[in-house]
């Protein structure tokens, strides 16, 4: 458990760099548009999109790691009784992993301007992300017909609330997934696009960390 937090502690460090590295290079005059006046949009956005990403995703690095550390403290106490994972949740990862793989393939595609590849990339990794959001409610499914509820056990509520957090938090990133995806379907050049499937494929490749850690933290325990 420590090694986890401890892991956990390395993302944070990662995104902090990573924020500071996005806008320190950043002019505050450059938003002034009308000193530039055929400064490109995207250009301008671009730096403050990056850092209130990577902030909120520290704020979320935080949560998780609270919530984990809780996890540690109550599996100590005698009524803990652990709750067998699903098979079908090895299946949920595979999907998140191509998901994450997909995002950077749009990622790529966007940044080298190729239309066609894009279109395919966005569009396998928010159907692959879909599926797994449906592949975590069937194991849901599959633990309440076993027996296995909300409140039988605390081991029980942790899982209900780990798999619930992460879900809404890749449900939240789908909303940008569709605008992006809107955007391509649309028309819009890859170019235009980029700064949109960039900041998915971080989240993405976020998230996918984040469920590697929960998932192995419960396999573990």
């Amino acid at each position: 458990m420590t090694i986890t937090l401890i892991f956990m502690a390395g993302i944070m460090g990662v995104i902090v760099w990573w924020l500071v590295k996005q806008t320190i290079n950043v002019q505050p005059w450059i938003a002034d548009t009308g000193l530039i006046p055929d400064l490109d949009a995207d250009a301008i956005l671009q730096p403050r999109a990056k850092s209130g990403l990577l902030a909120f995703l520290a704020v979320v690095t935080s949560m998780f790691c609270l919530f984990m550390s809780a996890y540690a403290m109550r599996m100590s106490l005698g009524d803990w009784t652990p709750l067998p994972e699903p098979d079908v949740l090895w299946l949920n990862t595979g999907l998140l992993v191509l998901s994450s793989i997909s995002f950077q393939w749009a990622r790529q595609s966007a940044k080298h301007g190729r239309d066609v590849s894009l279109k395919r990339g966005l569009y396998l990794a928010g159907a692959l992300s879909v599926t797994f959001i449906f592949g975590q409610l069937f194991a849901w499914q599959q633990l309440a017909e076993d027996g296995y509820f909300l409140s039988s056990n605390p081991a029980n509520s942790f899982f209900y609330l780990f798999t619930a957090l992460h879900g809404l938090h890749l449900l939240g990133g789908l909303v940008a997934w569709i605008r992006a995806a809107f955007r391509v379907w649309s028309g819009v050049e890859a170019a235009k696009v980029s700064i949109s499937v960039e900041l998915c494929a971080v989240y993405w490749h976020f998230l996918l960390i984040v469920w590697l850690v929960l998932f192995g933290l419960m396999l573990s325990t």
